[in-house]
């Protein structure tokens, strides 16, 4: 890894030191959650796991036959949720364009990513393009009906991923909004997101959470410690270049 500029560096931190100011600084007009929520409705994705998670919701009350072992997915999906977070956005979002077989992978989500990276401010990007998404429910509920031995078992673990997957979109959105940060918990998600954006995309991969799988993987340095990036903007080094067969 070669070794970066202290140009490089200085810019970096002045970028992230910029971002931060701009949004918690005392001079800036407070932008209030209502307007946030209102920009947030006005992306597909968020319509769309809703009507996911609507659909889950009347199909399970209409199937009936309640039981406790409904809830033993969906706790183990809510436990294991940092981990599942953390390996999509290393080898989906952050996937490395190539060719298989002749055959160029690089998915719609990847492609999107990368864009998102180098532009963060961009809102359009934050959302899961709905497109993929499409395919994203219609395999989650492939799982969620296939894999338990009942249907209503089924249906109650759809209900939670639609619940986690719109909670996922809210956090990253607001994460790259203007909201400024009030309790210590999100600021620490918040921290930890424009951590990975700004000073090393090679850390901090988590979004709803601060310091779950990141330190189980390792990826949760000390920012203090960790060189700032030249390519935070530009994954993989992409621009300019042929993708890596």
């Amino acid at each position: 890894m070669s070794k970066v500029s202290p140009e490089v560096e200085a810019l970096a931190q002045q970028r992230l030191a910029a971002e931060e100011s701009r949004i918690t600084g005392s001079r800036r007009t407070a932008v209030t959650l209502r307007s946030t929520f209102g920009e947030f409705v006005r992306h597909p994705s968020p319509w769309m796991i809703l009507a996911a998670l609507l659909v889950a919701l009347g199909w399970r009350i209409a199937e009936g036959g309640w039981r406790l072992s409904d809830l033993w997915g969906p706790v183990v999906l809510v436990v294991t949720f940092p981990v599942l977070e953390w390996v999509i956005h290393v080898f989906i979002l952050h996937w490395r364009p190539r060719k298989v077989a002749g055959v160029r992978v690089d998915s719609e989500l990847a492609r999107d990513h990368r864009r998102h990276h180098a532009d963060p401010r961009d809102i359009p990007l934050v959302f899961i393009p709905w497109r993929s998404l499409v395919f994203v429910i219609a395999g989650y509920y492939a799982i969620s009906l296939l894999a338990f031995p009942r249907l209503g078992q089924g249906l109650t673990f759809m209900l939670a991923l639609a619940t986690i997957g719109l909670l996922y979109e809210w956090t990253h959105y607001l994460v790259h909004s203007d909201y400024k940060p009030r309790s210590r918990v999100y600021k620490a998600v918040w921290r930890n997101h424009r951590l990975h954006h700004y000073k090393n995309e090679h850390y901090w991969f988590t979004v709803t959470t601060a310091g779950t799988a990141d330190r189980l993987f390792r990826t949760y340095p000390d920012p203090a410690t960790v060189r700032t990036s030249a390519t935070a903007k530009n994954l993989h080094n992409l621009e300019g270049h042929a993708p890596a067969e």
